[in-house]
């Protein structure tokens, strides 16, 4: 996992990967809060979160949009947000976007799972389910994924990239 040093928009603490060193797995999840993918899978997030974290699941998202360009991006908004749902896990704001670019992030939502080393177990697609083409939002790739860690078996075969809105970079 790259290094970071980034705040929660909710309370304000610096996190870092450290803080995540005590869990068999770290979900990273990239995100915002206008794209409609995000919106789309948000609730699922929320659940998947909730149900693997008794199990050693740690999450945290990012977001890295440019929230100039993107006020609904901007702290105060995604802490909002975060409220709002009851968000249960620390939504980092990215200002610089340099953890981002060294995640090699692309667009919202990009999933990210790493082992209890914070090596790189999966990267790809939270499921098939797109704002359009009817499917629900179920998070079965992801959800294979965290199986699989939790379980001690390899990571999935079939890593499928991840859809949604390019990430809003700085110019």
């Amino acid at each position: 996992m790259p290094g970071f040093y980034l705040p929660d928009v909710v309370t304000g603490r610096n996190f870092q990967p450290a803080d995540f060193r005590n869990f068999k797995g770290t979900l990273v999840v990239f995100l915002c809060r206008h794209c409609p993918y995000v919106v789309h899978m948000r609730d699922e997030l929320l659940r998947i979160a909730g149900e693997f974290a008794p199990a050693g699941l740690g999450t945290f998202a990012v977001c890295s949009n440019d929230s100039a360009k993107y006020p609904d991006d901007a702290p105060a908004m995604l802490r909002d947000m975060a409220m709002d749902l009851k968000w249960p896990f620390p939504l980092l704001h990215d200002e610089n976007q340099r953890t981002a670019r060294s995640f090699g992030a692309v667009c919202t939502p990009d999933t990210f799972l790493y082992d209890g080393s914070h090596k790189l177990f999966y990267r790809g697609r939270f499921d098939a389910s797109t704002p359009g083409n009817g499917k629900p939002s179920t998070g079965n790739d992801l959800r294979a994924a965290v199986n699989a860690l939790l379980a001690g078996s390899p990571p999935p075969a079939d890593q499928f990239p991840s859809i949604g809105c390019s990430i809003k970079w700085k110019t």
